[in-house]
């Protein structure tokens, strides 16, 4: 009766203390840059590799396709270190269309938003030649190409344009709204042979304004997320020289919002004085930031996550992201307009047998599941331990 009594007390205390760990998935990508699922897929998983592949795995094996789902890596330009294949979106009617976009800086380094076609009925493998290019605009450098995209709530498309690169935004395309660089736009995927602005985005009919912007002051935000239970928006920017952000915006709001790059980096003056200045018009500060170092809670450049909703109770409701410099993952939970309850994560997520490398994207399955994608090759997913 002891026995049994002391047996179950261990018990208790050992799950009372259980922590969120990860699992690895598969392994073996060249440069792995997102994970993800169509919203009505819960076997597989879609793998970006940054050269211009799209492989699919099976969600509990981690076994890859014997073919890619999508190749053009004869397309993409690879001679800067954040050039490539970046961002893939599923059209919400994914599942009868098979339409999905991806974003990529084309041979003549433009920023390219194509739609493709997969083909049916279980969307395996897509058409290299069903490609319609949606959008197309130059980069002027080969970094702070952003390359984020995914379908809001609102059924429109989003997208993540960095300021075209080099330092301190030199062409100030970050506050100007007569170019796509530097901002969030937002675009209407449903016609079928282009795309339309949508009649309620903020410039629409406005001088020297491209229609399409939904937002801007955007450095190079670097992965973006919605939440799938409140369908608010979440921006990770990577800064400068001392700051790293992380933007918020409710459900439905935030139309024309100014983040404030290049006179602000972060909630701070940008320090050239040739260029800072005080918070813009409708400036929306970060609701988290952290400075550049190597402390615990310092890094180099953010990658931005998303709000947990899957099985993990301990994590339900925690802002996830991590740095890619620092190879730190953190979390915090927002209460009104600030972030509260700070956690370091890292070392509950070494896998097993090795170490967590550069943390490029963060992944969300239909169920909810969270997954980190780590440049050297593997994919994980946080488990419960």
């Amino acid at each position: 009766m002891r026995l049994t009594v002391l047996v179950a007390s261990l018990a208790t205390v050992t799950f009372a203390h259980a922590k969120p760990g990860v699992e690895t998935v598969a392994t073996g990508f060249e440069r792995p840059l997102w994970v993800g699922a169509p919203s009505h897929v819960k076997d597989r998983l879609w793998v970006i590799e940054q050269v211009g592949r799209i492989w699919i795995i099976d969600a509990k094996t981690g076994q890859k396709q014997p073919e890619p789902f999508l190749d053009i890596s004869s397309q993409v330009r690879r001679k800067g270190n954040e050039e490539g294949l970046l961002g893939l979106a599923f059209a919400p009617d994914f599942e009868k269309s098979g339409r999905f976009c991806v974003n990529f800086v084309d041979r003549d380094q433009n920023t390219r938003i194509s739609r493709f076609v997969a083909k049916g009925p279980d969307f395996k493998s897509a058409d290299p030649d069903s490609q319609a290019v949606l959008l197309s605009f130059k980069q002027p450098f080969d970094n702070h190409n952003g390359g984020w995209i995914a379908y809001g709530p609102d059924q429109m498309l989003y997208v993540g344009t960095g300021d075209g690169g080099a330092g301190d935004d030199p062409h100030d395309n970050g506050q100007n709204l007569n170019t796509y660089l530097g901002k969030i736009l937002r675009i209407d995927t449903s016609p079928e042979d282009s795309y339309q602005v949508p009649k309620d985005n903020p410039f629409v009919g406005q001088k020297d304004a491209k229609p399409e912007i939904w937002a801007y002051g955007m450095r190079n935000p670097w992965r973006c997320s919605f939440d799938r239970q409140t369908g608010d928006f979440w921006i990770g920017d990577v800064g400068q020289n001392h700051w790293e952000e992380i933007d918020y915006l409710p459900k439905g709001k935030g139309a024309g919002s100014n983040f404030g790059w290049r006179l602000r980096e972060a909630d701070k003056k940008n320090p050239n004085d040739k260029i800072g200045g005080p918070a813009p018009k409708n400036d929306v500060e970060p609701v988290y930031s952290y400075a550049h170092g190597n402390k615990s809670d310092e890094g180099f450049s953010v990658t931005g996550g998303y709000v947990y909703r899957g099985p993990v109770k301990e994590l339900q409701g925690r802002y996830i992201f991590a740095d890619y410099q620092s190879r730190r993952v953190w979390s915090f939970v927002l209460k009104g307009d600030k972030a509260t309850d700070f956690k370091d994560y890292t070392d509950d997520f070494q896998p097993e047998g090795g170490k967590l490398g550069m943390i490029t994207s963060f992944g969300e399955d239909p169920s909810g599941n969270l997954y980190i994608v780590d440049q050297s090759g593997p994919i994980l997913r946080i488990v419960d331990k």
